[in-house]
């Protein structure tokens, strides 16, 4: 076990990173909460098909594919076999493309894409996570807490992705990486990280994107 003294060394050191990247990450989180009223349901779409693209694949890639489907006019009414195309550099694309469509077909209405009162229809961030991750296949707690927070709804959950973990592990948050995370694990994962925020006092939403950096070396998606 590490002694107290090291922690609060790395403490330190984290709240240094911290203070030199405050500005980039509230700019940052300032963008997210602009999308959900700027942007219209084909746009939030290609947020939540992103969030679909992300387990085992570059965040990158992902998003090139994103942009691939967008500028060939698939996205929001191609065939899976049509998605399947534009999809190789995302590992399981099969899969991924029977995903977006599915899930594009739970949010039509009168044949339009209708996303926006879904997400913003719930009590909380956590009461929406509940309802995206039970119904729309392809989508555990970590995409969908993704969603949210580039929705500008995830200050109060946490996006648990290998980096976030490997460094709540580094810095004693947690024993160790869990070998699979379900819904008891990962929340409760997350309310020692939110401890953590608070002992800290770095925002959750802000701590998620610290951590990602300092892992990372940048600010994405």
């Amino acid at each position: 076990m590490r002694n107290p003294a090291d922690n609060q060394v790395l403490i330190a050191q984290l709240k240094k990173i911290y203070g030199t990247m405050k500005g980039e990450i509230v700019s940052r989180l300032n963008e997210f909460k602009n999308i959900l009223p700027q942007k219209d349901d084909d746009e939030i779409f290609s947020e939540l098909a992103f969030c679909i693209l992300t387990p085992q694949s570059r965040a990158k890639s992902c998003w090139e594919a994103i942009l691939a489907m967008k500028e060939a006019d698939v996205l929001l009414k191609g065939s899976s076999l049509q998605l399947k195309k534009k999809l190789r550099c995302v590992r399981f694309h099969n899969k991924k493309a029977e995903y977006l469509v599915e899930a594009r077909s739970l949010f039509i209405r009168n044949g339009k894409l209708s996303i926006k009162p879904l997400l913003t229809g719930f009590g909380n961030a956590p009461e929406c996570r509940e309802w995206l991750v039970k119904n729309i296949r392809g989508l555990g707690y970590k995409e969908a807490s993704h969603l949210l927070r580039n929705m500008g709804m995830g200050e109060d959950i946490a996006i648990l992705d290998r980096h976030i973990l490997r460094n709540l592990e580094f810095l004693g948050v947690i024993e160790e990486i869990p070998a699979s995370i379900g819904r008891s694990k990962y929340l409760e994962i997350e309310n020692k990280m939110a401890k953590f925020a608070k002992k800290t006092g770095i925002p959750l939403a802000h701590l998620d994107l610290l951590l990602w950096f300092k892992e990372t070396g940048e600010i994405f998606k």
